[in-house]
């Protein structure tokens, strides 16, 4: 199998001269990337340096929780659950799976207490992601399940049901995991959350829910072994970069099919927290098309010319259905779908507005795979090029402070 996602400049207002001009830094950047001497760059050789022990660890712990469980609870957030509700939403749930449903993604009461409620009602496991173990959502959102579970279960079965996904060695939760026996694996320290998706992180979760991780790493392997870097990411990032340069602050990341939801939210935390420093970076903003063409439609059309767009483009759909009556009859919904996108491409770029089209042949585990090490290069090779450490988040650091004042 081959990598064959795809980038479609022709729309995006820009010369394959002006592309070309980058590739110095590009190739500087990306030298950078694989010297092993940046640090928070183990996700770049990862799908290279598989642990096959861990993978088939990884598997058989999943199967244990899948007997286990009628609901999986994920206790973190950003990194720490984006990525494996992504996967999740994107690749389906087995219909054999667990229902796996995250907390600590917030501070509302209202959404927890919900989530307790159905946990009394059915069989559970918890899963703990936290590098630290001192983050307050996940803190909080823990304490309260755990509690929850020993009530439920007791202190021993309990134990047997929780899980936690940490430092190797370090913080308050590896800490509680050794003291009380929780079954673990390793938050790798050379891998920053935002990029964690194909470590433990995201991994277990996705192989409860059923999908094919191995595939997952297959994909991601075939896109980091492309031979001298020959495919569309670095063209990409060029793309992006100048876009900025000419005055387009916002990437407006659109896609045609709702389970590609959570992914884009994924990418608005890897792009945003990635790049978004010292006065620059470009701001990513997630659009659900067509439903938000009837709300942002306008806007896109004739407003501030502020933004480019990113169109995700699912090139064949698993299903389809044909429309039986009316003006429409016998035309595909995947036809109508399709359409649509391409109207709106065509009207967006005759107005003035750069369009980015990247395809993808199928949204499938190896596929998405691809789509993940696709979009970690994009965003740290950008990042380098607007002259920005792209594995560090100083202005998150400074929100926490001041919240912690406050409880």
């Amino acid at each position: 199998m081959s990598m064959e996602i795809k980038v479609d400049l022709s729309k995006s207002g820009l010369t394959m001269e002006e592309i070309r001009q980058k590739k110095l830094e590009i190739d500087t950047a990306l030298e950078r990337l694989w010297s092993g001497k940046e640090t928070f760059t183990g996700w770049v050789k990862l799908p290279l340096q598989q642990d096959k022990n861990e993978m088939e660890r990884i598997l058989n712990v999943s199967d244990i929780i899948r007997q286990q469980c009628e609901l999986f609870i994920v206790i973190g957030i950003g990194g720490s659950y984006l990525g494996a509700k992504a996967a999740i939403d994107a690749l389906g749930k087995a219909p054999d799976a667990p229902e796996v449903k995250f907390a600590g993604i917030n501070l509302s009461a209202t959404y927890h207490a919900r989530l307790l409620e159905e946990m009394a009602a059915k069989e559970v496991c918890l899963c703990v992601i936290s590098k630290s173990g001192t983050t307050v959502e996940t803190t909080a959102a823990f304490n309260i399940f755990k509690e929850a579970l020993i009530k439920k279960y007791g202190k021993a079965e309990a134990v047997k049901r929780i899980y936690a996904i940490t430092d190797a060695e370090n913080g308050a939760l590896r800490e509680e995991t050794e003291r009380e026996g929780y079954t673990s694996f390793v938050i790798p320290s050379d891998i920053g959350g935002r990029y964690s998706v194909l470590t433990p992180v995201g991994l277990l979760p996705i192989a409860v829910a059923g999908a094919d991780i191995r595939s997952l790493m297959e994909g991601a392997e075939v896109m980091a072994a492309s031979p001298d870097w020959d495919f569309d990411g670095p063209d990409y990032a060029a793309a992006r970069y100048l876009l900025l340069q000419k005055g387009k602050s916002v990437e407006a990341i659109q896609h045609y099919e709702p389970d590609l939801k959570y992914f884009v939210e994924w990418i608005k935390q890897l792009f945003g927290e990635s790049e978004g420093k010292e006065g620059t970076g470009l701001f990513p903003a997630g659009l659900e098309l067509t439903a938000d063409l009837h709300s942002m439609g306008q806007f896109l059309q004739q407003g501030s010319p502020i933004f480019f767009e990113t169109v995700l483009n699912i090139e064949q759909s698993p299903v389809d259905l044909t429309v039986p009556e009316g003006p429409l009859k016998g035309k595909t919904m995947t036809q109508l779908n399709r359409a649509a996108m391409k109207g709106v491409i065509e009207a967006h770029s005759s107005a003035g507005t750069p369009v980015i089209r990247i395809d993808i042949p199928k949204l499938d585990a190896f596929y998405y795979g691809q789509l993940i090490y696709f979009f970690e290069t994009t965003c740290a090779v950008t990042a380098m090029l607007m002259g920005v450490n792209p594995f560090d988040q100083p202005g998150v650091e400074a929100y926490k402070k001041e919240m912690k004042k406050e409880i």
